[in-house]
């Protein structure tokens, strides 16, 4: 979140806690009550803001993580299909013998595994 962000949000909470003031003293409450009213909600508000934050956090919602997902997803797209066709621009026979020294390397990373 920017620094702009954060003192716009502060703003708009200080509005509220003005505007909610003012709505209970339009309905009725003294001066005291319509106070503690209006930073009633204001804290209200806040624990449930904090308490969704939380739950993105633990769901794993979060946008710097869907991000990360969708750059993933993206990179392990286009390194397949830049894979496939250098593989494809191979003739056949040094197809084969990829083929074959990738099978070679994967017995022998099975073998240490298996000790």
């Amino acid at each position: 979140m920017t620094r702009s962000r954060v003192i716009q949000l502060g703003i708009l909470f200080f509005l509220l806690g003005g505007l909610g003031y003012g709505s209970f003293r339009l309905f009725g409450l003294n001066g005291i009550s319509s106070g503690i009213a209006s930073e009633a909600v204001l804290v209200a508000l806040v624990v449930v803001w904090i308490g969704s934050y939380l739950f993105r956090v633990i769901t794993g919602n979060m946008t710097f993580m869907e991000q990360r997902k969708r750059y993933l997803k993206a990179y392990e797209e286009l390194t397949t299909a830049e894979l496939k066709a250098r593989f494809d621009a191979m003739s056949e026979d040094e197809q084969m013998q990829l083929m074959q020294e990738l099978d070679l390397e994967n017995n022998k990373s099975s073998s240490f595994s298996d000790e």
